[in-house]
């Protein structure tokens, strides 16, 4: 599937969990059915994904978890705040850059509308 195909669906998937949770629960709610929505549409991902992180050949370990990922193609991060800041961004261009993957999606799910929640990252 192309980036934006895979980019589409995920968002699709958003909205319709969205659309049934709506706003205002705890992020791991979120976090779980958008697991199941894209089970449910035979989308693959590493939900919860534990990602190694290296800095000049010392291993800092394993302890950045990426909501979604879609390896070489889409990192996901969801949120369930206020509103979006921008160090919010900048954490998924962070989250980007170490996973080597250009696109990504920044998701508040704490809105009455969810498309006014995503917001499209590339590096």
């Amino acid at each position: 599937m192309s980036d934006a195909g895979l980019t589409g669906e995920v968002i699709g998937a958003a909205i319709e969990v969205h659309r049934f949770l709506g706003p205002g629960l705890l992020e791991s709610f979120y976090q779980r059915s958008l697991e199941k929505e894209l089970e449910l549409r035979g989308i693959e991902t590493l939900a919860q994904h534990r990602l190694p992180i290296e800095y000049k050949g010392l291993s800092l370990g394993d302890d950045l978890i990426l909501d979604f990922y879609f390896p070489n193609q889409l990192v996901v991060e969801l949120k369930a705040v206020a509103e979006l800041a921008p160090v919010h961004t900048a954490q998924l261009m962070t989250y980007m850059k170490l996973s080597n993957v250009r696109l990504g999606l920044l998701t508040n799910v704490n809105v009455p509308v969810l498309k006014n929640g995503i917001k499209r990252v590339s590096l």
